[in-house]
């Protein structure tokens, strides 16, 4: 098994992305503390795993608040006697709306969940790792929403570059303590954070969202952290891997926005040069060639 011997913490672990991974830790042979601000569903979570023969538990984690990451990490410790991965995963949508209409409260509210909380979570995390003194992995959970400025609520968008660029500059200052530090990027993510109720709705909206056919789910997410948590990452450090379906590689979607110009529609080939002076560059393609679906 891929985690055998090793202890993780999943925060945010009682539903969606985080409860894949939870699943997936420890069906690979982890011991894993369930951290989640929502008292009811991980008690159910943890209760889940146990009757399935997991070695998991949970504590109540609010990750704002320095003194639940403290006692988080403690508990690990406490419970399974040390703390190698530490997934620092909780997120709230936040903020929403225009900036001329955001206040305050819910900018520092929005900020204390999605970046505060994973800076205390390395912080903590870290000084137990050092200790133990044979390194570990803490892997955060940004977004595309943070890569670009339109893929997700301007604060929410903010918070997650913040993510983006404290991974990178942890990992570089731990990386003698053998301590790897990554982010994962997901795309449009069919959980319970994204559908409030209307499942099937988002997955098929999600499905045409991106070049890739199927919804993205917490599954997809729980791979990638696997990868990160696992030896098999062990030279991997300071990356934001995205998880998105090809999401970002599409870009501003030309041939959605222009699907005459499209390149499975156009009637030629060849090279534009623009204003160069220099003759363009083009062949008509054979009339019999299909060029789109609809041919």
């Amino acid at each position: 098994m891929r985690l055998a011997e090793k202890v993780a913490v999943v925060t945010g672990g009682a539903s969606g992305m985080g409860l894949e991974t939870v699943r997936k830790f420890a069906a690979e042979g982890a011991k894993v503390v369930i951290a989640d601000f929502n008292e009811q569903t991980g008690a159910e979570a943890a209760a889940d795993g146990t009757a399935k023969g997991f070695d998991v538990s949970f504590i109540k984690t609010d990750v704002a608040r320095e003194h639940d990451i403290e006692a988080m990490c403690a508990h690990a410790l406490s419970t399974y006697g040390r703390l190698d991965v530490l997934f620092n995963n909780a997120g709230v949508g936040g903020a929403i709306g225009p900036i001329t209409e955001t206040t305050v409260e819910d900018w520092d509210y929005t900020f204390d969940v999605l970046a505060k909380g994973v800076f205390l979570g390395i912080k903590h995390a870290t000084k137990i790792m050092r200790r133990q003194g044979t390194g570990g992995s803490i892997i955060n959970t940004a977004s595309v929403a943070g890569l670009s400025g339109d893929a997700g609520p301007l604060v929410y968008s903010a918070a997650k570059a913040a993510v983006i660029n404290l991974s990178k500059s942890a990992a570089v200052e731990l990386a003698l303590d053998r301590i790897r530090v990554n982010a994962i990027c997901p795309g449009y993510i069919a959980t319970p954070l994204t559908h409030t109720g209307d499942l099937e709705g988002i997955q098929r909206a999600f499905a045409k969202s991106q070049p890739w056919p199927d919804f993205g789910r917490g599954e997809h997410i729980a791979g990638v952290a696997l990868f990160l948590a696992s030896d098999d990452s062990q030279f991997v450090t300071g990356e934001a891997i995205v998880v998105d379906g090809g999401l970002t590689a599409e870009g501003p979607a030309r041939s959605r926005r222009f699907p005459k110009n499209a390149p499975r529609n156009s009637r030629y080939s060849g090279v534009t040069k623009g204003s160069t002076g220099v003759t363009n560059d083009l062949r008509k393609l054979d009339a019999t060639e299909p060029t789109s679906d609809a041919d």
